[in-house]
């Protein structure tokens, strides 16, 4: 599987280059360059899986540069911090079937996506050696979600804005009580819009981004995309 810009500007690419470049250096969307296609036996056949074997099976379509003995251990290894054994419980409420997504150290549906994403990062830095410096805006849940993701890990810092006083309580306490040396918080006086225009010019500059090994962890990260298709 190879990915591609939205904006046709750079040359296909493996999922592990995808992720440490998380925005394209021409400014667009990082997409696979072809999706798969599930027959209805395959479908059926993935009833019956557990939440980490239905990642695998996923994941495993669209990941060609991660042995699999590796990816079930990074998958693996991304929800063994949830706090319930099916990871994303569906519950019955009457008529209705309700997909529960907050049994994550966070309790936001972001941790999904962000626990798998901070396992890739290190993973993928632990064999090619040197840094990352993650740069994120948030309204709040995603602040906290990657800050957790990547907290304590070595090669990796994370620098979040967030908006002063626009955040629940809550998420600005789990955002700012972190003390591990590689999280930085950063609020700032606006709104999120004016956060992820900072960080959409930073990522757009991109002497800057490859000089100082800028990370995204963002949506337009497409690991992270992945990970919340499972």
């Amino acid at each position: 599987m190879k990915y591609i810009s939205t904006r046709g500007g750079i040359a296909p690419i493996m999922f592990k280059d995808a992720v440490m470049m998380g925005l394209a250096t021409d400014g667009g969307l990082i997409l696979p360059e072809s999706l798969p296609v599930i027959d209805k036996k395959t479908l059926d056949s993935w009833q019956g899986l557990s939440f980490k074997q239905l990642a695998y099976e996923i994941m495993s379509l669209f990941i060609d540069d991660i042995p699999a003995d590796d990816l079930r251990k990074l998958i693996d290894s991304s929800y063994c911090t949830f706090n319930h054994p099916e990871i994303t419980p569906v519950v019955e409420i009457g008529d209705l079937f309700i997909l529960e997504l907050f049994h994550g150290p966070t309790l936001a549906f972001k941790d999904v996506a962000l626990q798998f994403l901070g396992n890739v990062f290190e993973y993928i830095l632990h064999q090619r050696g040197g840094k990352m410096n993650i740069v994120g805006a948030t309204s709040g849940d995603t602040g906290s979600a990657a800050i957790y993701g990547v907290r304590g890990r070595k090669g990796i810092n994370i620098f979040i804005m967030h908006p002063h006083k626009r955040v629940s309580p809550i998420q600005e306490m789990q955002m700012t009580t972190v003390v591990d040396s590689n999280v930085f918080n950063i609020a700032i006086r606006g709104t999120f819009d004016d956060g992820q225009a900072i960080v959409k010019s930073i990522f757009n500059d991109i002497p800057f981004k490859e000089r100082f090994h800028l990370g995204a962890v963002n949506s337009i990260n497409w690991a992270r995309i992945l990970a919340q298709v499972v």
